[in-house]
């Protein structure tokens, strides 16, 4: 049996699991540790608690080396502030090159012994040389990993139309699959600026309920069905609202009436 824990690492909010020797560290939800990458070590958050597993011999997970210390967080400061200036130097070599791309984000690793680049591009890109010029200024391994426009809200943060943090930062461990089809079954204003998050893509959110919505849609007849109501007599399903279970009917005498849908 082995014991692991999932932690969050920086940037993109990826979710790796570690292994834990859980009688020499002791860690909850929340706390900050370093981990063992495949070259070097970093920081992360632990998002999931420690829980047994059937240990496999094909799996590999790497260990976590300690909790966080405060020498530890005067590097990640220290990195930071190098981050800062890495920013800077690497948008110079990309417009001495001329290279359609967008420089996204920059993290070091705790030992600094790995400095990878986030950019954004239409295509695909050919960044060798970029990489030569990224080595030879910072003596240390160089990482450029292209992602998409949804990685970089991530990653950027920021708040979405509900004014809080976007969920994609603030906790989505993964994109799922998102349709113009669940916006129309929501009934939802199809314009663009309505439906789609600060990355310019259909958001993420329009999928938390969809499922619910067509549960309810299934239980209820469709528009323009006759129907008879409990008081009222006969009329005609206008509309089907799902937060308030309800229809919407018209009566033979055109009033407009709410029915409860029941359970």
């Amino acid at each position: 049996m082995l014991e692991v824990v999932g932690v969050r690492l920086p940037k993109g909010n990826k979710l790796c699991y570690f292994s834990l020797d859980t009688k020499k560290i002791k860690l909850r939800k929340g706390d900050m540790c370093v981990v063992k990458m495949d070259r070097g070590v970093d920081s992360g958050v632990v998002v999931e608690a420690a829980r047994t597993i059937e240990e496999k011999g094909d799996e590999g997970f790497l260990p976590v080396i300690r909790k966080i210390t405060p020498q530890d967080l005067e590097q990640l400061a220290s990195n930071t502030q190098r981050e800062e200036k890495a920013y800077k130097i690497c948008q110079e070599k990309i417009n001495d090159r001329d290279m359609e791309m967008k420089l996204v984000g920059i993290h070091y690793a705790l030992d600094g012994s790995k400095i990878t680049f986030y950019f954004s591009a239409e295509g695909r890109t050919d960044f060798r040389e970029l990489v030569k010029d990224l080595a030879y200024a910072f003596k240390t391994r160089i990482e450029l990993r292209q992602i998409g426009v949804r990685d970089a809200a991530k990653i950027f943060g920021g708040f979405g139309w509900c004014g809080r943090s976007l969920c994609c930062s603030a906790f989505l461990k993964r994109f799922d699959s998102v349709s113009i089809r669940m916006a129309k079954e929501q009934n939802l204003i199809l314009t663009p600026s309505k439906i789609s998050g600060v990355c310019g893509r259909l958001m993420c959110c329009l999928a938390y309920e969809h499922k619910d919505y067509m549960t309810f849609r299934k239980r209820c007849p469709k528009m323009g069905a006759q129907i008879e109501t409990p008081a009222d007599g006969p009329g005609t399903v206008i509309g089907i609202d799902p937060i308030q279970c309800c229809l919407q009917v018209k009566l033979k005498d055109d009033r407009k009436i709410e029915v409860p849908v029941k359970e």
